[in-house]
């Protein structure tokens, strides 16, 4: 028989064990419910509302993470590596960026895992555990900024904030399912926060609202107000969407029906962005030369661009440290940064040269109202220590997609469009360098129509004939334009007759012929196809403009005026159908 003693001793043991088991059951559930999005909670609170009838703060009620690159006044920030926190001290101030959002109202509530020294884009962090990503748990999150994205997708907090190099805020957005937002290179403060690569950082933020996306540009980038603009054209590079591994009109169908049903048909274009760029930035050429890559495309060679200068910019910033302190580091990122390779002065101001063009190149495109339209990521997101992560066509059309806003310095939003395959997917937007307000706004406005026609697109299953008919036709207008700027009108007549033959409701096809006919002296045939197009789309400046002018040829006056005076109520801006008007009134009124 067992001493009394001996079975108090039993007792406390048992509740010592279902202590322990009972603690260890509550510290899985909170690992569980945050996903492992978070390094440290902590909060920073914002201050008092000011007394009315002052306006309450803009960011009032919302509350926030940032990635632990953000300095925070007391904490050290760890970029992702236990040696840097244990070799750094904290800090003795908040990140401009961090303060300048609590003192707009929103409450900070602790720091997020980043991949390791943020280097990489797949989100996996073997020192602090790789985030599960909510929306699809057996796939990676995507990185560098991988804990800010999840916080976000889990609806742990309102927005948070991220680093984007080389894709660090748009990938997770597209992984995870969540708006992600790369502003204008420079647009917002880079002090407080660890530096990956100084030409190619930016400051981005993720919201599941768009309406939340814009308050947080509108406080980071301090923008005044102004009038909001609907987009005069959408761009879409067919060549950035032949990278797409998944059927490509699950991602640009959403995006033409959306912009058709809200501005127009006549606002969509198509763009080969890598015979763009071959004609635009010159000093691509010197790069293929001196790296012995003339069979890349301008787009692919754009990412080995980038990597090169995070590289060489990364090497600078941190390679005492890494030869001092040896951290212990993940192969795949190990292998990256002692690839280094040395870039003489010539190679260096060649990047510098094709950046500064690039940007050029992407703002004379662009202008101020118009967005150009590629995929996030090419890729699903890879499953979780899958070899697609590893392989060098993920890598490749991950960094060649984001290369484009990375190495130009535009700003870029990531828009998720549903799921493909029980995956998010996503669309991306990019506007001209300091065209953050108008890339806002324009999201908001075509947010709820983009996942009104992302539901659609997901649930109607098109024949395959019905979507090569459609892309057949816009290959067929882009000849018929090519044609037009060689001044060959006929041929161009016969490129938009193959477009209207394959898809005969499209306002544009019909208004392009309408102006090779004009070029002819074909009066009677370009007003019959202005007319076809302004019944297709009655808000086609364009049809209006030809028409008004194939009828003063033909010497109906008064119904050209008539055109002329509805293209200006269309747009008021437009200097030749002011004009046009005026004269005709002169003339004959």
């Amino acid at each position: 028989m067992a001493s009394p003693h001996a079975a108090n001793l039993w007792v406390l043991l048992g509740l010592g064990l279902a202590g322990i088991l009972l603690m260890t059951k509550k510290l899985k559930k909170s690992i569980r419910e945050d996903f492992g999005a978070f390094i440290e909670k902590l909060q920073l609170l914002p201050p008092p509302q000011p007394a009315p009838p002052k306006a309450p703060h803009p960011l009032t009620a919302l509350t926030f993470a940032v990635s632990d690159v953000f300095d925070i006044e007391g904490y050290v920030s760890g970029f992702g590596h236990p040696d840097w926190a244990r070799t750094h001290e904290a800090a003795s101030r908040t990140a401009p960026v961090v303060s300048t959002l609590v003192e707009g109202g929103a409450t900070c509530v602790g720091k997020t895992v980043v991949d390791e020294l943020a280097y990489g884009i797949n989100g996996t962090n073997k020192h602090y555990g790789t985030p599960t990503n909510p929306e699809s748990h057996s796939r990676v999150t995507g990185g560098s900024s991988s804990g800010a994205a999840v916080a976000v997708a889990a609806k742990l907090v309102d927005f948070s904030l991220g680093v984007d190099t080389v894709g660090g805020v748009r990938v997770p957005a597209a992984f995870c399912g969540v708006l992600g937002f790369r502003p204008s290179h420079g647009a917002v403060s880079q002090m407080g926060i660890i530096p990956v690569s100084t030409s190619l950082d930016t400051v981005g933020w993720f919201a599941r609202d768009p309406n939340v996306l814009r308050r947080v540009g509108h406080v980071l980038l301090q923008l005044p107000f102004s009038v909001q603009r609907s987009p005069r054209q959408i761009i879409i590079a067919d060549d950035c969407f032949e990278l797409l591994k998944i059927p490509i009109d699950r991602v640009d169908r959403v995006v033409i029906k959306s912009t058709e049903k809200l501005f127009g048909r006549q606002v969509l274009k198509h763009e080969n962005l890598g015979d763009y760029f071959n004609s635009k930035v010159p000093s691509l050429k010197g790069f293929h030369k001196t790296n012995g890559e003339l069979k890349s495309s301008s787009i692919r060679m754009l990412a080995n661009v980038m990597r090169l200068l995070q590289r060489h910019e990364f090497k600078h910033n941190h390679e005492q440290w890494i030869n001092s302190v040896k951290p212990t580091l993940d192969p795949a990122v190990s292998a990256q940064i002692h690839e280094m390779l040395e870039m003489d002065d010539a190679e260096l101001q060649n990047c510098k040269s094709i950046r500064s063009e690039m940007r050029s190149a992407i703002n004379f495109l662009l202008k101020d109202d118009g967005l150009l339209v590629i995929p996030t990521a090419g890729y699903l997101p890879p499953k979780l220590s899958g070899k697609e992560l590893l392989s060098e066509d993920y890598q490749n059309c991950s960094f060649t997609l984001s290369s484009i806003a990375s190495i130009s310095g535009c700003c870029q939003v990531t828009v998720p469009l549903g799921q493909y395959d029980k995956c998010p997917i996503s669309v991306s937007f990019i506007a001209r360098h300091g065209g953050d307000r108008f890339l806002l706004d324009t999201v908001k406005s075509m947010y709820a129509s983009l996942q009104e026609q992302a539901d659609i697109v997901a649930s109607s299953k098109p024949s395959s004939n019905a979507v090569s008919q459609e892309q057949s036709a816009e290959i067929a207008k882009e000849k018929g334009n090519q044609a037009f700027k060689d001044k060959q009108w006929q041929k161009a007549i016969g490129f938009y007759t193959e477009a209207i033959k394959l898809i005969g409701n499209n306002a544009t096809y019909y208004s392009n012929r309408a102006a090779a006919h004009l070029e002819q002296g074909s009066f009677l045939q370009a007003e019959a196809d202005c007319t076809k197009a302004i019944s297709l789309d009655k808000k086609n400046v364009k049809a209006y403009l030809r028409r008004g002018t194939a009828r003063e040829m033909l010497g109906y006056y008064k119904e050209a005026i008539e055109d002329f005076s509805y293209a200006l109520v269309l747009e008021p801006t437009n200097k030749r159908a002011a004009q046009s008007a005026d004269r005709l009134r002169k003339m004959f009124m």
